[in-house]
């Protein structure tokens, strides 16, 4: 009995080294990341990347940190393609932050500090808590860690030298599902629609500050809650100004009904994270109109820029663009 049982076993053996039988893809369990960090000093005028380059850090000199967390085209191999969660890329938004980070160096000498998730969100969703964003895969794992990391490093070196920062989390939207092609910015401040629905006086009583993502700004500032989101030097308002239809603002109050998103993680961590002054808002730019083409992004920034240096001025005491 006991020769049969090994010879049995031996034929499995076999088998599993020919491959003929078994179709397991073995995924290591670990591995000798180097530690977080270790790229550090980081100057501005430099690039960082991560490991494989699937994450890219620029860093800055202003109060301001722009992410790109949907915008990737990488599909490696190592990584297994996620099996839930959204996995539509939001194209164009890389070209779109690295125009506005050019404009600024090219213009002004200066520039915010930009991290880009390379990673296709097939691969990687760095806009989700860790278990979704990267279900399990040790690489695209790393790849998240270093992603986040890279925003608190930039956080706390602006830190050093402001009173607060700034994050713009830029993301795309399209069609929506039932055929309506809204051409607004969608400006996420973890307001949901059903309470932008609701009259200013209720905004200002029944919405916690701490639970929004401009926490920061509304501790130090004059501004009601609807002032800041909805008011005359709402950013949606000052990008009305600038000709780019936007969402909530002055002129577009709230969804009424329509498809809207008020904020994911990145907007929601950093922007409630009451040990850091830092405010977090998600844009999200339609398709038409402003990110279908080069020329499209080109003559979007400096608009965008002007409505963003008048709202840092009002609200964060602080000029972004300097005309000597």
């Amino acid at each position: 009995m006991n020769k049969y049982l090994l010879l049995i076993l031996m034929l499995i053996i076999s088998c599993n080294k020919n491959g003929n039988n078994l179709n397991i893809e073995e995924t290591p369990k670990s591995e000798n990341f180097k530690e977080l960090g270790s790229d550090s000093p980081y100057i501005f005028g430099n690039t960082y990347f991560g490991r494989n380059n699937y994450i890219s850090y620029y860093p800055g000199n202003l109060p301001l940190i722009i992410t790109v967390s949907h915008g990737g085209g990488l599909t490696p191999q190592e990584i297994p393609d996620r099996t839930y969660g959204v996995l539509v890329t939001d194209s164009n938004t890389i070209e779109l932050a690295k125009a506005l980070r050019n404009y600024f160096i090219f213009n002004y000498g200066d520039s915010p500090y930009l991290i880009i998730n390379n990673l296709k969100r097939t691969k990687l969703d760095a806009n989700r808590d860790i278990v979704e964003a990267a279900q399990g895969n040790i690489y695209s794992e790393r790849a998240f860690n270093e992603f986040h990391h890279y925003i608190r490093s930039a956080r706390d070196d602006i830190l050093k030298d402001n009173p607060s920062v700034l994050l713009l989390d830029i993301h795309g939207h399209g069609v929506n599902p039932d055929g309506f092609n809204d051409l607004r910015t969608w400006i996420g401040y973890l307001i949901t629609s059903n309470q932008l629905d609701e009259s200013d006086d209720y905004i200002d009583a029944n919405i916690p500050i701490n639970e929004t993502s401009l926490r920061a700004i509304l501790n130090k500032s004059d501004y009601s809650l609807s002032d800041l989101i909805r008011g005359k030097f709402s950013l949606g308002s000052l990008m009305e100004e600038n000709n780019i239809t936007s969402l909530p603002s002055l002129q577009n109050l709230s969804p009424n009904g329509s498809r809207y998103f008020s904020g994911g993680y990145i907007t929601r961590v950093y922007g409630t994270d009451i040990n850091h002054d830092i405010s977090s808002i998600q844009l999200e730019f339609p398709y038409d109109g402003i990110r279908s083409s080069i020329e499209e992004i080109n003559s979007f920034t400096p608009s965008f820029l002007s409505a963003l240096n008048i709202f840092f001025g009002v609200h964060l005491n602080k000029d972004l663009i300097i005309n000597d």
